[in-house]
């Protein structure tokens, strides 16, 4: 990434995923990069608030960082799948899904956002989703993960506009990563849409980073660098 250097330090949250672990593949060599997820060491489990709090101090001893990028989210799985009605709304698919797609993200922010420098321009994006978007949404379906990623994007304008203040040079966003080749969008990739393998999106994504200015912090913002609608 041309805004930063090979010695500046990365993190990726959500490395082990397919798009995170693109990420992480895709900066090393430009930056120091560390992938955090369950699985790594230390581990982040978005539904520990003390494992992501010890992998913030994990990265800090590391160094400061300069680019943090949350790839994480939830759509389907444990035997939970997007609904397509109100008649099958599920009060623990709805917690699950807010827990890692909005409430673990938050904690994300609550943690890693005091490790970005004050002034040195630094960035922190998370991946969220167009069904996302309240003014896009014209088919409706997918309550849970609809609703979930567009309090994912609250929670990044909110702290885009108090970063504004305490640390101008972070540029906050959200990002559409479109569809991708990977297992959380594999039973909806259908004919017809531009599915992308991980590695594609990745260095999309990086570029989109790459381009933006701190004019467009607290944006939301697609894979080819298109502002979306709230």
């Amino acid at each position: 990434m041309r805004r930063f250097i090979q010695d500046d330090l990365a993190v990726v949250i959500g490395a082990g995923g397919g798009i995170g672990g693109a990420l992480a593949a895709a900066l090393a060599g430009r930056m120091r990069v560390i992938g955090l997820g369950r699985r790594s060491e230390p581990p982040l489990d978005l539904l520990s608030e003390a494992s992501i709090r010890d992998a913030a101090l994990f990265v800090a001893a590391a160094g400061v960082p300069r680019l943090i990028i949350d790839a994480t989210g939830f759509l389907h799985g444990d035997g939970f799948m997007p609904e397509k009605t109100y008649a099958a709304l599920d009060a623990a698919q709805l917690a699950h899904g807010f827990a890692i797609n909005a409430i673990g993200p938050a904690l994300l922010m609550k943690h890693f956002l005091p490790l970005l420098p004050k002034l040195e321009p630094s960035l922190f994006a998370s991946l969220s989703a167009r069904v996302g978007s309240i003014g896009d949404n014209a088919i409706g379906g997918w309550y849970s993960y609809r609703a979930a990623k567009a309090a994912l994007n609250q929670l990044l304008h909110c702290a885009a506009i108090e970063l504004k203040v305490k640390k101008p040079g972070v540029i906050c966003v959200a990002i559409h990563p479109g569809t991708v080749a990977t297992p959380l969008s594999a039973p909806f990739a259908k004919s017809g849409l531009n599915v992308r393998p991980p590695e594609v999106a990745a260095a999309e994504i990086l570029a989109v980073l790459d381009g933006l200015t701190p004019a467009q912090t607290g944006g939301f913002y697609d894979y080819r660098g298109e502002s979306l609608p709230w």
